[in-house]
């Protein structure tokens, strides 16, 4: 276990009292609390003074690093100048020209987009919209919608309900939305075990779509979504051929496809998207946190022409969908957007991780030989490593190594028995070579057992 790192010399066990934090072991955490005082680049600095290098881009969402010049300028610009403005029945001209900006860079002109405030928002947007599309073209009976196993679509109920991750869902049965059904994952250690990229078997895995939409008609099922690389469930790669033909089987059948981009979107494979790295076109694409760098709350949905236009009937006085938010298109988290896109433009961001990815690739294969590790895989910028979990304890083996990368001056993510990467696009290669280093070290440190 790591050192507990100093608390500001004003603070108390009770200043960590009120914060009942996410995702977290609040309990064991408030006992040996990590604070995090400042970012700069690809480096945290925690409290005490020392610096680690940020692994996984703070949650997947500050490609940039952290406090990019370009980003914290536009922000201090902006709240001096609009520090709100209200969505409903009004708008900003920044909002409008982002949604052109975000539609170009995907190379889907012609999208439109809907802002929200976080990836959660985005795929519960997404699932609206694409129930509302097939009631307002007169197939109301189109309301189920297919997941997959091991999925993460955020935490609003519709993202839990579609989603595939137990613990995510075991407490909240009762809420969860009907008329769902869930796809298999796509993991299958036996034949994919430490492949690099895209795994060459699997593609048949696609066709239990067939089966799932026999068995509910395919006249009631109005969605497929899925994330084009399953990422925090501990970057699960889709096989090759797979997407394709989950978007064959949509197509032939009238069924919208969803894809989550909100960790592949904005270059994390290489490309603009997801759906550009793997060459599959979805019907919408949900997307946040390094559409701004996570400067500010800020998600969306990127629509197809074809889904606004059947909503874009009736009286021009009525409001044709309803649903938003009082924050969507928020004027700082607009203005961080549109920085953030200056730089990618500036600096060639998509390339950097693009050239990157073969780095990372080659480094964390390394590990296969290490103690502890059972499997390694990558796909773009981002790779894992799952290692053997301890007997009747569940995810301590990965937190064990988590606690000693971090020790090592590595902030790695953990999550289950899987340990994750997903540097900064800023990142140099020997840095990059240095966070897998970090996290050799931590695997030799651990005991067996």
């Amino acid at each position: 276990m790591s050192t507990p790192a100093r608390l500001h010399p004003d603070a108390t066990a009770t200043d960590l009292s009120a914060w009942w934090m996410p995702f977290t072991h609040n309990r064991l955490f408030k006992g040996q609390p990590r604070l995090i005082e400042s970012g700069r680049g690809a480096y945290y600095t925690l409290a005490g003074g020392r610096r680690v290098f940020d692994g996984l881009s703070g949650l997947w969402c500050s490609p940039l690093g952290h406090s990019p010049q370009r980003v914290v300028e536009a922000v201090q610009r902006q709240v001096a100048t609009l520090d709100f403005s209200p969505s409903f029945q009004m708008g900003h001209p920044a909002a409008f020209s982002l949604a052109a900006r975000i539609a170009a860079f995907a190379g889907r002109p012609d999208d439109k987009v809907f802002f929200v405030n976080s990836g959660s928002e985005a795929v519960d947007t997404a699932l609206k919209i694409a129930v509302a599309y097939h009631r307002v073209r007169g197939e109301a009976s189109r309301t189920r919608i297919i997941g997959r196993e091991r999925a993460y679509h955020g935490v609003g109920m519709g993202g839990i309900s579609v989603g595939g991750i137990p613990a995510n869902r075991k407490m909240f049965a009762p809420l969860m939305i009907p008329g769902v059904d869930h796809l298999p994952h796509t993991w299958d250690p036996s034949r994919m075990r430490h492949s690099r990229g895209q795994p060459a078997w699997g593609a048949h895995l696609a066709d239990e779509l067939e089966r799932i939409v026999a068995l509910h008609d395919p006249s009631n099922v109005a969605a497929v979504i899925v994330e084009p690389m399953q990422g925090s469930t501990g970057v699960i790669v889709p096989p090759k051929g797979y997407l394709e033909r989950l978007r064959e089987i949509c197509t032939r059948h009238g069924i919208l496809l969803i894809f989550d981009e909100v960790i592949t979107g904005f270059g994390r494979l290489g490309a603009p998207f997801g759906a550009d790295a793997l060459g599959v076109r979805p019907d919408l694409i949900t997307f946040a946190k390094a559409v701004n760098n996570a400067t500010v709350p800020l998600g969306g949905v990127l629509v197809s022409d074809a889904l606004y236009e059947a909503f874009m009937t009736g009286p021009e006085h009525l409001i044709e969908f309803f649903h938003g938010y009082t924050y969507s298109g928020h004027p700082l988290a607009v203005a961080a957007a549109h920085a953030t896109l200056d730089e990618f433009e500036a600096s060639g961001l998509v390339a950097r991780a693009r050239a990157l990815a073969p780095v990372l690739e080659e480094a964390i294969h390394g590990l296969r030989d290490e103690p502890h590790v059972t499997d390694v895989r990558n796909l773009g910028l981002a790779a894992a490593i799952d290692v053997a979990p301890v007997a009747g304890k569940p995810a301590l083996k990965a937190f064990q190594v988590f606690e000693r990368a971090l020790e090592e001056g590595l902030l790695a993510r953990f999550t289950g028995e899987t340990l994750a990467l997903a540097p900064p696009f800023i990142a140099t290669e020997d840095e990059i070579r240095g966070a897998v280093e970090a996290l050799r070290r931590a695997l030799r440190a651990v005991p067996q057992g």
